[in-house]
């Protein structure tokens, strides 16, 4: 097909306004949201995207997991969708962008192809993934996960969040469990629009990223085990400081991430120490090291210098030290031609872009596994995500979902 024109756009003001009003839902207490997996205000916002779907002329399908599909149809009854989306579920003190532009931006496709009367050889799917953040009901992306054949869809209605309750009981009692088995559609490509959540398109300068690779990650919860004893009456030589082997650790961690930059990272993140009592020596650590790279090589040395530098370290000093993985996946290589797709969109449109490749993980990783997929993002203010002070500008939202706009439609094929 013709390339769509540079003139063919998005209508900004009503993608705003729509970002805004999903935003009046699950308001958070510092300006952003809480709409939680599967809360009453999940099903709340859930409800509102329905009823814009519904009014722009889209069939909405529910699968086993809410994972929620508002087909517009192609002309051809025999070509796969184009599946376009994210998320609307939030941190608990989360961001008004974060997914949910994603999700919003894939519909101001439709409407922007209603408006103008625009018709496709494929149909396109907008799409609410349910859970992406894994804040409530951990892992993170888990019904994209059980989508992909990644989860069995029993364990992920098993998962229990910190009250005891079972992601099953809750996604039926807000009622948005599907009669449509989860996994079975079948998808020509998916594209996912989300906002950067660090600071590189900002400080470059650019309006758009191109996401190439999903970086891999493996989480390693490490236990450093030593022995409490009053912080007054025992001498300096004589103790088994497991806070002190974990600073020393922590240490490693940082020198082992900067050993493999630019593109590898490490951090230690959940931390428990044990008794955590201000006047006793800690004699009991558990802590979290997450490592992530575009290169699984490279996150395969990271843990196991990590295993082998901390080892060395406690035996030096008397204690005892234990690793069990606890998550992770795989780096992700997104579709050459989706990929393509958002590069030509990008020249077409005059955007300032650059390739990047995402440090967090989304839905579209596990898609990738079923399905040719590829993901742009746009910047956001000073790189902060995952904070009620997130923010992104007005004119990045509208480049975001021009550039999308025009990839999904160059792959669904304009009927001219």
């Amino acid at each position: 097909m013709a390339a769509a024109g540079e003139n063919f756009r998005i209508n900004g003001d009503r993608l705003w306004d729509s970002l805004m009003e999903m935003a009046t839902i699950g308001p958070g207490v510092a300006g952003g949201n809480n709409r939680q997996t599967l809360t009453d205000e999940d099903a709340e916002g859930r409800a509102l995207f329905q009823s814009w779907c519904e009014a722009a002329g889209c069939e909405m399908g529910l699968d086993s997991m809410g994972n929620m599909f508002a087909l517009r149809p192609g002309t051809d009854p025999d070509a796969l969708p184009v599946y376009v989306g994210s998320h609307l579920d939030t941190q608990p003190t989360g961001g008004k962008y974060d997914g949910v532009l994603g999700v919003l931006g894939a519909l101001e496709i439709v409407r922007t192809l209603n408006d103008l009367d625009v018709k496709t050889r494929h149909p396109i799917v907008v799409t609410n993934w349910t859970n992406e953040e894994g804040t409530r009901y951990a892992p993170a992306m888990l019904a994209s996960g059980v989508f992909a054949g990644v989860h069995d869809e029993a364990w992920a209605k098993a998962r229990e969040d910190a009250k005891g309750l079972a992601f099953g009981a809750e996604l039926k009692r807000i009622g948005w469990e599907g009669a449509e088995p989860v996994g079975q559609r079948k998808m020509h490509a998916f594209f996912e629009l989300h906002i950067e959540q660090g600071p590189i398109l900002e400080a470059e300068g650019k309006d758009i990223g191109i996401v190439t690779h999903g970086q891999g990650l493996a989480w390693i919860e490490v236990t450093i085990t030593g022995r409490d004893a009053h912080t007054g009456s025992t001498p300096m030589p004589l103790r088994k400081n497991a806070g002190l082997g974990m600073a020393a650790v922590l240490q490693l961690v940082d020198e082992i991430a900067l050993s493999h930059a630019p593109h590898a990272v490490g951090a230690a993140g959940h931390i428990d120490v044990y008794p955590n009592s201000r006047n006793v020596i800690p004699g009991k650590v558990v802590f979290t090291v997450d490592f992530r790279s575009p290169d699984l090589s490279v996150i395969e040395d990271m843990e196991a210098r990590l295993k082998s530098g901390a080892q060395a370290i406690c035996d030096d000093m008397g204690l005892e030290v234990s690793f069990e993985k606890v998550g992770g996946f795989d780096p992700v290589e997104f579709d050459a031609g989706c990929v393509g797709a958002l590069r030509d969109a990008a020249d077409r449109l005059g955007y300032a872009y650059r390739d990047i490749i995402s440090g967090a993980g989304h839905d579209a990783c596990w898609i990738n596994r079923v399905a040719p997929t590829a993901m742009v993002m746009c910047p956001c203010v000073d790189g902060l995500s995952h904070n009620e002070a997130e923010e992104i500008s007005k004119d990045w939202a509208i480049a975001g979902t021009d550039v999308l706009l025009h990839a999904v439609v160059e792959t669904a094929e304009v009927v001219e």
